[in-house]
């Protein structure tokens, strides 16, 4: 009875929905545990046109190849296509710097994407539901967010579907229990140490006690307000229409031109998050920024950069490929480079009463210079004499050791005296160009970051 029922959810929250039809292939996404397990359950049940895609990140050693082997085993009882791949996390996180939760999903994506591409996938589904959406809601809401961080979980992006997202946690081992849906149970499930699972096991538990409804009632809440986010993209739309002038790769928000009955800042968020993937936390910093007249002060995400000018925003994409090489005279006060400014002062060796400088100050000989200095983004290859060593080091190991990231390398700059590295920017001078006992005029160059 109990799977009937559940089924006939299943088929009706796609009906409503119009997640996937009988026409489609589906690829199911399956860790092996109860979730997963039961949505496949349930794909078998109604007929569908699917195949299994595991992942094994290697990070649980024998727990994540008995998960493995599970899965293979229901799939191939299923007499379904299964696909594997295992992953070296670990040096995966190690190469680009990101946290393990990032690096995983980065992985993952990219697979499933593949694995669509080459057996004509239409469809990959994801087997969240209404709890892990709950979840999301304050997870969100302690790191804080805009109103689109609190509508849960979306049952649908792109080709990604989340079928399950009717379905209460506990219904769904309900229904695996009672009809012997083989699963596996993640051991770091029950650790507190993450986020999602202080929520999962202290927080809900005891907001529950207060309100035993509270699954349907948060349910209901995350409907409405995913609504409501669905209205004011509506009303997002029109406003930009209005007051965002695109030209050659440039975009510029008049920001004068916001109506005054509208809440400005809460406007200038949506478009810069919606649209560039700003967070939360810059907006802030540069809505103050806008409201005190700091023009030429620029903020960025993830692939773009925003400049304050007059009352104007101005956005343009942060280039990846391009070195943005630029020339710096004898006379220069100041250049740009990435999301920092660095500023020159020219002074001799009796005004400089401490060597011992911070990674963000640069002290060089002057002498030794040849003007104009280069000040551009680094490139494979590049290498130079760090201070304090004798041999030469290639930029890319030295930002290596020092765990940046992808994106952070890609946008370090290198400064340079000829064909000479003088200062690997905010990092390390070259050893050839310090200054010595013998040093009499100096080049001091302050790194200030211009959004923190």
């Amino acid at each position: 009875m109990r799977k009937t029922l559940l089924l006939e959810h299943f088929e009706q929250y796609n009906a409503r929905h119009s997640l996937f039809t009988h026409e489609d292939k589906i690829l199911l996404t399956v860790s092996g545990g109860v979730d997963s397990m039961v949505m496949l359950a349930l794909f078998v049940e109604a007929g569908y046109n699917i195949g299994v895609a595991h992942c094994n990140f290697s990070l649980r050693g024998e727990e994540s190849d008995q998960d493995e082997a599970t899965v293979e085993a229901v799939a191939k009882s299923y007499n379904i296509p299964f696909y594997n791949k295992r992953f070296d996390t670990q040096g995966e996180m190690e190469r680009t710097g990101e946290s393990m939760e990032m690096a995983a999903r980065r992985l993952r994506y990219e697979w499933f994407d593949q694995l669509s591409a080459e057996h004509g996938y239409t469809a990959i589904a994801i087997a969240h539901h209404v709890d892990d959406s709950i979840e999301t809601f304050f997870i969100n809401l302690l790191r804080g967010t805009g109103l689109r961080g609190l509508t849960g979980i979306t049952r649908q992006r792109g080709n990604i579907i989340r079928p399950l997202l009717f379905a209460e946690r506990k219904e769904i081992l309900e229904y695996a229990i009672l009809h012997k849906i083989p699963f596996r149970e993640d051991s770091s499930n029950r650790s507190k140490k993450y986020l999602r699972n202080k929520i999962r096991l202290g927080l809900i538990p005891m907001v529950r006690e207060i309100n035993p409804r509270f699954t349907s009632m948060m349910r209901g809440n995350l409907y409405r307000l995913a609504d409501a986010q669905r209205f004011i993209e509506a009303g997002i739309v029109k406003i930009k229409e209005q007051i965002l002038e695109s030209n050659n790769g440039i975009d510029r928000i008049h920001t004068s031109l916001i109506e005054p009955h509208f809440p400005k800042e809460f406007v200038i968020y949506e478009i810069l998050n919606s649209m560039y993937g700003f967070k939360g936390d810059i907006v802030d910093e540069l809505y103050k920024a806008l409201t005190t007249g700091a023009t030429g002060k620029r903020f960025y995400a993830r692939e773009h950069v925003a400049c304050i000018d007059r009352t104007d925003i101005v956005i343009s994409a942060i280039p990846t490929d391009d070195s943005c090489e630029m020339k710096v005279e004898k006379s220069a006060i100041r250049s740009y480079c990435g999301n920092s400014v660095l500023y020159y002062e020219h002074t001799d060796i009796d005004n400089i009463s401490e060597y011992n400088t911070p990674q963000e100050v640069a002290l060089l000989d002057e002498d030794k210079l040849v003007y104009p200095l280069t000040l551009r983004r680094w490139q494979e290859g590049d290498s130079f004499i760090p201070f304090g060593m004798i041999g030469r080091k290639k930029v890319s190991d030295l930002l290596t050791d020092r765990k940046m990231s992808v994106i952070e390398k890609s946008r370090q700059f290198i400064l340079l005296s000829g064909e000479d590295i003088v200062w690997v920017v905010g990092c390390r001078i070259d050893d050839r160009y310090r200054i010595t006992d013998r040093t009499e005029n100096i080049l001091k160059i302050t790194k200030q970051t211009l959004n923190g």
